[in-house]
């Protein structure tokens, strides 16, 4: 049954999903467009699975300090981040800002001073972290290149309300999202592969597929630093996102807020109250699911319209604003939502 409730998007299952919080997702569907096109702007320099592996720091000097940490060092440092459940966002190689925030966490969380610099002791303790390999060879399956995939997603609301779902464009978009690593990344390390035929075996990032934790007891929103972070019973850091939270016309909550409930693949409801700039219809109409729709593939309700959830744009999160609600990467919203359940506080805060 599609309840209909003024000034919000409406799940079928009767979940209120704002569209005040799509509006800004949609703001960055250019650049996200742009990014899953951005394989021919990469650096050509060679990256390999062997060359990322084996990949160390050492304490910059001289003309180095100002080059900092190798490719490979950054690739490594950032799967490594991931698997620890401190999420640096998109794996793009390029020790951005979301990066430096993962990095500060991790070292917080680990006696280290959080400078979100790499440097040697932090690297060691990373390091410590897993054996395993931060690269490895995966085999395309049958279901990554079956489909159904949409040729492209269209910009305006009601050319997306014609669509039947809002699923990735392509097998590459897919596996990107499915190891959490930036289209263009995927393609650098595997320059010659065809990403369309199942049997291709490609070299990915070996990131966590599990959360780290069954549940955790708090969220922390920090609307300043553009953070999330989730913590156990007795307070410690268990988990850290990246987050888009907010903007100046339609600012995050403050305070004390609580799970709600929790939707996968939510459908929503356009209400013309809204008045969205571009939609030029007078009538309701509805939004299909997918990954690549406005708030993602995962909604965590918070009630009043606020919630946290995922983005068609996982190279925006941290780098943009929304309309109160709090955007991850898909698989970062994914991963919280396990951990969540009915009633987990989440705290708003600066």
């Amino acid at each position: 049954m599609v309840m209909l409730i003024p000034g919000r998007a409406v799940l079928r299952a009767g979940i209120a999903v704002p569209l005040l919080c799509v509006a800004a997702a949609l703001m960055v569907a250019n650049a996200a467009h742009a990014a899953r096109r951005g394989a021919s702007h990469a650096a050509t320099s060679a990256l390999d699975a062997q060359a990322v592996n084996a990949a160390q720091f050492s304490a910059p000097s001289g003309k180095a300090r100002t080059r900092g940490p190798s490719p490979a060092t950054v690739i490594k440092e950032e799967i490594l981040l991931d698997r620890a459940g401190f999420s640096p966002g998109q794996i793009d190689g390029q020790a951005g800002a979301n990066d430096q925030k993962a990095l500060a966490a991790f070292q917080g969380a680990n006696g280290i001073k959080p400078s979100g610099r790499l440097d040697a002791a932090t690297w060691d303790r990373l390091t410590a972290t897993s054996g395993e390999p931060a690269l490895m060879e995966y085999e395309i399956e049958p279901a990554d290149v079956k489909g159904p995939f949409n040729k492209t997603i269209p910009q305006s609301f009601e050319k997306k309300a014609e669509l039947k779902n809002l699923n990735y464009t392509s097998p590459r978009e897919l596996l990107a999202e499915k190891f959490h690593v930036a289209p263009a990344l995927l393609t650098r390390l595997n320059p010659k592969a065809s990403f369309e035929t199942a049997g291709t075996k490609l070299v990915v990032p070996n990131v966590a597929m599990k959360p780290s934790h069954d549940r955790v007891a708090e969220v922390v929103v920090d609307k300043s630093a553009l953070t999330v972070r989730a913590l156990d019973a007795n307070g410690k850091l268990i988990s850290f996102y990246p987050a888009s939270v907010g903007s100046e016309d339609r600012p995050s909550p403050s305070g004390t807020w609580h799970v709600r409930s929790v939707v996968e693949n939510p459908t929503y409801h356009y209400s013309p109250k809204l008045k969205f700039k571009g939609v030029k219809t007078q009538k309701p109409f509805d939004i299909a699911p997918g990954p690549l729709n406005p708030v993602g593939s995962t909604w965590i309700d918070l009630g009043d319209d606020y919630g946290i959830h995922g983005t068609p744009a996982p190279a925006s999160v941290g780098k943009s604003v929304s309309h109160g609600c709090v955007h991850l990467t898909n698989w970062d919203a994914q991963a919280l939502a396990k951990m969540v359940h009915r009633g987990t506080k989440v705290e708003f805060i600066n």
